[in-house]
């Protein structure tokens, strides 16, 4: 969704519609960035399917589902690339997505996949991530976080229109529960600001305007190896963190196209996981034909996976918005 340092936003369509397309391809806007894995997946798979591929592009994951509902069977996407757990029961409920029919052995995610729908392409782990030049003391919890010094400001992404603002919000879920509320009144203080999404967050984060930002524990990594940076961090917290795991999906109108249902099958090829660590600055889902770099043997690595069920997601989803924007006014 993204990880590395986007200070500009592409349009909602990538590439020419003059001409019809072979290939139409819903994504968020950083994963089709100059800077993201679109190009490069673009240039691998229509030199192998002998197609061409339209992307088009919302801000992020929720605004892609948010897409998907509204346009419904008109909709012109043949996959949908994206989205994530939190939001796939959601999406199944529209009717608009088929069975991938993809073999799923080649995965490699903290627990077993079951899902013969939405297919897993990267996964990683939400995180606060901190400027060690500015904040020497960084928090160790969510308990830390909520209840530290208001002076040090952290950047949220509204879980409205963000995963990793969505995330977040289940994150403080996961570990609060019915107290969630009560936390996030407490948090209230330490916020500096609530953006549509990931890159416009990060983007004032690396400005220097907060001392923190919610991210990914895989966001240093892209300091370390593009810039030569270590200055910023992920704070590991005792709790665990909250796992994200992106899908692709096939559409009704893509299971009779060829080469979508290729596509699908090329998203847990080593030629597309290969792509993902050093673009997409996630965790890839299936196998690598390569190590990682040296850089991701140096991010936390969570003691503690948390997660809520998709299913009771998408009954509260709503509810815990209500609640978050409730305590954020007061």
């Amino acid at each position: 969704m993204r990880r590395s340092i986007p200070l500009a936003f592409a349009g909602l369509v990538f590439g020419s519609s003059a001409m019809a397309q072979d290939l139409t391809i819903y994504t968020y806007e950083s994963f089709n960035s100059d800077w993201g894995p679109g190009p490069k997946v673009k240039q691998a798979f229509e030199a192998e399917c002998g197609c061409r591929i339209d992307f088009v592009a919302v801000s992020d994951g929720v605004a892609l589902l948010n897409r998907i509902k509204l346009e419904g069977v008109s909709s012109r996407a043949d996959i949908v690339l994206g989205l994530d757990t939190n939001l796939t029961d959601e999406a199944r409920s529209t009717g608009l997505f088929v069975p991938h029919a993809v073999a799923t052995d080649t995965l490699s995610l903290p627990n077993p996949w079951i899902d013969d729908t939405f297919l897993p392409f990267d996964y990683g782990y939400f995180a606060v991530v901190y400027d060690s030049e500015k904040l020497k003391n960084p928090p160790k919890s969510l308990k830390d976080l909520v209840e530290g010094d208001p002076g040090e400001k952290i950047i949220l992404q509204d879980p409205r229109t963000s995963t990793p603002g969505l995330g977040f919000l289940l994150w403080i879920k996961a570990v609060y529960g019915d107290s969630a509320s009560t936390a996030w009144q407490k948090l209230e203080d330490r916020v500096l600001t609530v953006t549509p999404g990931w890159s416009e967050a990060y983007g004032l984060f690396t400005r220097g305007e907060a001392p923190m930002v919610v991210s990914y524990t895989t966001s240093p990594a892209y300091h370390l190896i593009a810039d030569n940076e270590d200055r910023y961090k992920a704070a590991a917290f005792e709790e665990g963190h909250y796992l994200q795991i992106e899908v692709a999906a096939l559409t009704k109108k893509g299971a009779d196209n060829s080469h979508a249902k290729a596509f699908m099958t090329f998203l847990t090829n080593p030629q597309f996981q290969d792509i993902i660590p050093q673009t997409q600055w996630m965790l890839p889902a299936a196998r690598t034909s390569k190590p990682l770099p040296a850089a991701f043997e140096t991010l936390v690595n969570p003691t503690k996976a948390l997660e809520i069920a998709p299913g009771e997601v998408a009954r509260n989803r709503a509810a815990w918005i209500d609640e978050w924007l409730q305590a954020m006014s007061r």
